[in-house]
């Protein structure tokens, strides 16, 4: 967030957590990028802060509650107050248990597949209305299309986005194979390691889809310990959310730290693989 809308944001979680009756004299940024996520101190509670326009945080809410109540391996809402969604000063506010986080975080490659094997059995589980993985694709498609939105993309890299979202979203879109709710970005930084093992947080990008796709958010590894991958499906996936990673990072509104360097860097990486893995990589 822009320092203005950071200062009032912060200023929405403390008086949030002090008006439920929650000790909050000082916060902690934790992660600022179009979401803040904030420490408060010293009731030890985890706030994410978002602006109206722009959150799905009762469905977040709901759906959390859903996969603690199974026993799946999520970050859990904060036990008091009774969890729901907080609006103040045009932003939408959500409480959660603070997880101290385990040194060094890196979370081992067995170990995070299993999390995300309990993870999908849990979201299985689950009757919840979620958008296909296509749409998702179909966004970042049309981001890449909006010159006005996407301003500093040459015309042979938006050619490239938009031709690599379009091919790939298709052939694994119209496959036909076996899909379910997921995730839609447990990458690391979406993984918090605890003591007691991994815990997955924001749910907010949860769509239907085969689970390669949430696969392919995870370090490479990660494939080799969870059972019965399709691997050329994988390969395809990592390269289609690679391509929709790197046309966030060109959004003119984007505020994710260093994305413009990581918008060119990943620019040079699909155009890698497309060289490498020719037209049978697009389908």
């Amino acid at each position: 967030m822009r320092t203005p809308e950071l200062r009032r944001a912060v200023t929405a979680a403390l008086s949030t957590a002090s008006s439920l009756g929650l000790r909050a004299d000082d916060a902690i940024v934790l992660h600022d990028s179009n979401k803040l996520t904030l420490r408060l101190l010293p009731c030890d509670i985890v706030a994410r802060v978002a602006p109206e326009a722009r959150q799905v945080a009762r469905f977040e809410v709901e759906l959390a509650r859903g996969l603690a109540g199974s026993g799946c391996p999520v970050a859990a809402l904060a036990p008091s107050p009774e969890p729901r969604v907080h609006e103040r000063d045009g932003f939408v506010i959500t409480l959660w248990t603070y997880c101290e986080p385990m040194a060094p975080p890196e979370i081992p490659p067995a170990d995070y597949a299993h999390a995300l094997q309990r993870l999908h059995a849990g979201l299985r589980a689950l009757d919840v209305p979620a958008p296909r993985f296509t749409d998702r694709v179909e966004q970042a498609r049309q981001l890449v299309a909006d010159h006005d939105r996407t301003p500093e993309l040459t015309d042979a890299d938006r050619e490239l986005l938009g031709d690599t979202l379009r091919r790939l979203g298709r052939a694994i879109g119209e496959r036909g194979g076996a899909e379910q709710l997921l995730h839609g970005e447990p990458h690391p930084g979406n993984v918090l390691a605890t003591p007691d093992g991994p815990r997955f947080i924001d749910f907010e990008t949860c769509c239907h889809g085969p689970v390669e796709f949430d696969l392919a958010h995870a370090p490479e590894e990660v494939a080799d310990h969870y059972p019965g991958v399709d691997h050329a499906l994988l390969r395809r996936c990592r390269t289609l959310v690679l391509a929709m990673v790197t046309a966030w990072r060109w959004d003119r509104d984007d505020q994710f730290p260093d994305g413009r360097r990581l918008g060119t860097e990943w620019l040079g990486r699909i155009r890698a693989a497309r060289e490498r893995d020719g037209r049978d990589a697009l389908g």
